[in-house]
């Protein structure tokens, strides 16, 4: 019995690692889907959505073994919680990379011209600094199920919230010189870098239901 347990032990532990890789993978798809927004790097952009692919691949294979842990073990109490809340943490990070590559379209799509205009390189740059750093927090999180900083992940949100409402408020200037194409594209592109800090939160609260048994 006690060797049983061990097995089981460990196919737990590989699910929480391949969530903390998917975490990793996410975060730095989309830092570098950033950096293609700021560079108008099409080489790069063609990267982040060329990775999308393998993001994809690594939660559908996730899934089927958490599916088959379950069917084969049966669990009951925390380990099955565990599982089930690892099946939606996975789809929140698999969902990440969607937008994370819906960013890296929009660059593409725009090449060679930007698709931000210079005035607002600088406050688009911090949105996707912030991105990225609840992105970070939040592999933390899943690796260490930290309670307390799954609430900064939440606390990080703010920040992206109040960033995305600056950029909204911009484009509905009366004076709003670029015209509704650009209007649109950032309108989107801020749609998906605020989605995107939403997945996040949605993963850190799973920990937190994960490790306390209540919902944030």
């Amino acid at each position: 019995m006690p060797l049983i347990r061990s097995v089981f032990q460990d196919e737990l532990d590989r699910v929480s690692q391949t969530l903390f890789d998917l975490s990793v993978m996410v975060s730095d798809s989309m830092a570098r889907a950033t950096k293609s927004v700021m560079t108008k790097d099409l080489k790069l952009a063609e990267e982040v959505i060329t990775s999308d692919e393998k993001i994809d691949t690594v939660q559908h294979d996730l899934d089927a073994r958490i599916i088959d842990i379950i069917a084969r073990q049966q669990p009951v109490a925390s380990d099955l919680r565990a599982l089930v809340t690892a099946l939606r943490m996975s789809a929140d990070l698999e969902r990440m990379g969607d937008l994370a590559h819906h960013v890296a379209k929009l660059v593409r799509l725009r090449h060679p011209e930007s698709a931000v205009p210079a005035e607002l390189l600088a406050l688009v740059e911090a949105i996707g600094e912030t991105a990225e750093k609840i992105a970070t927090k939040t592999g933390v999180v899943i690796s260490t199920r930290d309670v307390a900083l799954a609430v900064q992940v939440e606390k990080d949100d703010d920040e992206m919230d109040n960033l995305h409402r600056k950029l909204i408020s911009t484009l509905v200037e009366p004076s709003w010189p670029h015209g509704v194409e650009t209007a649109i594209d950032l309108t989107l592109l801020g749609r998906y870098y605020e989605r995107y800090a939403d997945h996040a939160v949605s993963v850190a609260r799973r920990v937190i239901f994960l490790v306390t048994g209540k919902f944030a």
